[in-house]
This record gives structure tokens, sequence and C-alpha cells, in this order.
């Protein structure tokens, strides 16, 4: 059996014992992360991105909005720009229509003149003539509203456009009204 130690023994190891404000400092360990804690932190941060999200969405929906609005507004301005000088010849001619003694000729052929330039500047803008006179009937540009026998023009052909059509940008606008033909009379 081991002897009991004895109190001197015990008091000489107590001072042998390191000081632990001398001793070489411990690593740090790791705190300890709660698991709830870590979810609740991810939770919030997840929400706030999500909120940030949702802002962010709803400032790009309205400016959308506005940017639409703003292009419906003022789309038409270069068009409109384009035409004022159409209308500053209607007015230069109805002026010169009012004045006494008016050439009808001139005044005629200033009215072809400002309605030339008027179709200058729609066809600029993409506005395009659909003149079917002579060719075959396409109902897809045209709108037939009758039938006529014609000796001259095939049947199933455009014998008079009675209503000019038009289409902007490919795109049809209005039909023309035409009378197609029948082919030649019958006896």
């Amino acid at each position: 059996m081991a002897a009991p130690e004895s109190a001197e023994t015990l008091s000489t190891q107590a001072n042998t014992v390191p000081d632990p404000a001398k001793a070489a400092p411990a690593p740090e360990a790791a705190p300890a992360v709660d698991p709830l804690t870590a979810a609740k932190k991810e939770a919030a941060e997840n929400y706030d991105r999500y909120v940030r999200s949702v802002a962010d969405l709803e400032n790009f929906r309205r400016r959308t909005v506005r940017e639409k609005d703003e292009l419906r507004q003022f789309a038409a301005g270069r068009v409109l720009e384009d035409l004022l000088p159409v209308l500053d010849n209607l007015a230069l001619g109805l002026t010169a229509a009012k004045q006494p003694g008016a050439d009808l000729k001139t005044l005629a052929g200033g009215v072809e003149l400002v309605l030339a330039q008027f179709k200058t500047v729609l066809a600029n803008q993409g506005l395009k003539e659909i003149q079917p006179a002579g060719q075959p009937f396409d109902a897809n540009q045209h709108e037939s509203i009758s039938a006529q026998p014609s000796a001259s023009v095939p049947e199933g052909s455009v014998v008079t456009v009675v209503r000019t059509g038009y289409s902007l940008n490919g795109r049809l606008l209005r039909p023309a009204s035409v009378v197609v033909s029948s082919g030649p009379a019958k006896a």
C-alpha cells in the first residue's frame, strides 16, 4: 500500500504548480454556436434580401410604367414635327384661296403640292399606300365592295379602287376598298 503523503509533500507540490499568468496562452476555443441563433440570423438575412428584392422589383415596375407612358406621350412628336410644314402650306393655300380673283388652276396646283408633301412625310414614317388597280384581288390587302363585268380586266382582278388602303411598316391599317372583275359580260 502506498503511504499517505505528508502535508509537507503536498505544500511542495502546490508551490511547483505553474502560475497561469506566466503560462503560455492556450488557444482560444471557438465559442459554441447555438444552431437556433444561427438559423435566426440566416432567416433575418434572407428576409432582408427578400424585402430588398421586392422593393427593387416594385421600383423597376414603376420605372417601366413611367417610361411607357412617356414613350406613348411623346412618340408622335417626331411625326407631328414633320407635319408642321404641311399645315403651314395648307394655311398659305387657304389664305391664297380667299384672295379676290384667285386663280383656280394655281390653287389646285398648290393643293396637289401640299398633298404630295403630306404623302412624303407619311411615307417617311413608314406609311405605304395600297393601290391595287389591275392587280389580282388579295383578301389580306383588299376589301371587295362589289363585282363588275369587264372585258379588259381578267376575272378576279381589281377593276376600280374606291378607297385607298394603307399599311404601316408592313402591318395593314386599312384595306383598300375595291371593285373586282367578274370577267367578260355574259350575253
